[in-house]
């Protein structure tokens, strides 16, 4: 039986190899005079992902999540966490690959790197940040949508 036909007969299979921190950054600029402002953060959260292909079946995501939070017009922290992992993905069709990369893997990564911020946080002195959930699905559709209109122009 051929290796295509016997994917088709198994389905797909999906697998984590290894879930780990690949980059951590933390910056209190102003420290310590910002802890003796009041407390009342502006938050700001920034957040990609990044797919390496490592061999014919096996990819690394990685999501890249950078939080700033403000005081005013002072950067309280800078916190910026790359979240990695190694994923094995075999007998996928092409759409559902791009789907599984662009959002059950981030999916999976992101409470892990939401983990990594909060310690962080607590650790630099700061009182705990927990982010809100994030619908990978809906970023991934949103891409594609972008996709399709810069290929339109």
């Amino acid at each position: 039986m051929a290796a295509e036909d016997k994917a088709r007969t198994e389905g797909p299979v999906f697998t984590i190899q290894r879930i780990y921190v690949k980059d951590v950054s933390f910056e209190t600029p102003h420290a310590p005079e910002i802890f003796r402002e009041e407390w009342k953060p502006e938050v700001n959260v920034d957040l990609q992902t990044k797919t390496n292909r490592l061999e014919d079946t096996i990819y690394e995501v990685i999501l890249h999540l950078t939080v700033t939070v403000k005081m005013g017009d002072k950067v309280a922290f800078l916190v910026e966490v790359h979240q990695a992992g190694i994923f094995t993905l075999k007998g996928f069709p092409q759409d559902q690959l791009s789907h599984a990369l662009g959002s059950m893997c981030p999916n999976i990564l992101y409470p892990y790197a939401r983990e990594t911020i909060s310690d962080i946080v607590i650790r630099g002195g700061f009182p705990q940040l927990l982010l809100a959930p994030v619908n990978f699905d809906a970023l991934y559709l949103q891409h594609l949508e972008q996709q399709k209109k810069s290929e339109k122009q």
